[in-house]
């Protein structure tokens, strides 16, 4: 293992059930895909507002956990080109700023624990957050993946592409605004992933797990 990068588990090729359709999506047919669904957030909501706290820091940790939960969401290339599977996969977040109307990416740390996973997103926000520019916070692991909000939109449906190169590996969860709905509040959640990485069935998988995440919160 490259003592350079985080902890990684290299694929076994000869045992892999997909390595001809990474093969495939990833060499000759190189795309990826986006697929949108409505979460029921209402349990996020109400912890968040019972306990004062962000509904981003809780929004972002669900996520979090789902990511890292599923390894077809933490696949990666070996310095050798091979694939591999992240041991730990970290959020690289927006933040909007008020005042020029740019937003700047943050990270921070993942851990399983909700209690030190939102003290980790707070320090962040806290230190980071009224930096400018792309990127607001320095030392971007390379074990990362791409959360951002769009709290203006209640959106349903969403699109992003890869000018003129290969899908990323790493996923990128885009959300929307929350509103209400027969008792209940929904919020539209996209996942952007390339197509070498997940078909459709793990992309149902995680809407899945992610919604289960949200209901059964936290942990």
């Amino acid at each position: 293992m490259c003592p350079d990068l985080p902890p990684f588990r290299p694929i076994d090729l000869s045992a892999w059930p997909r390595r001809d359709h990474f093969a495939y999506y990833r060499d000759t047919l190189p795309c990826g895909y986006s697929l949108t669904c409505a979460l029921d957030v209402t349990p996020l909501l109400d912890f968040a507002h019972q306990n004062a706290l962000r509904f981003y820091g809780c929004l972002l940790y669900a996520v979090s956990r789902t990511v890292n939960e599923m390894d077809e969401m933490k696949l990666m290339l070996t310095p050798q080109g091979m694939p591999g599977i992240w041991e730990t996969v970290h959020p690289n977040f927006t933040v909007f700023h008020e005042d020029d109307h740019t937003f700047s990416d943050l990270w921070c740390a993942y851990d399983g624990d909700f209690s030190t996973f939102y003290r980790h997103f707070t320090a962040a926000v806290e230190r980071y957050g009224g930096n400018h520019g792309v990127k607001a916070r320095p030392g971007q692991p390379a074990n990362f993946f791409c959360v951002s909000c769009a709290p203006w939109l209640d959106f349903t449906g969403f699109s992003t592409f890869s000018a003129g190169g290969t899908p990323n590996l790493f996923p990128i969860v885009t959300c929307g605004r929350y509103a209400r709905q027969d008792g209940r509040y929904t919020m539209p959640a996209a996942l952007t992933i390339s197509h070498a990485a997940a078909d459709g069935y793990h992309a149902g998988q995680f809407f899945r797990r992610l919604q289960e995440n949200c209901r059964a919160f936290p942990r």
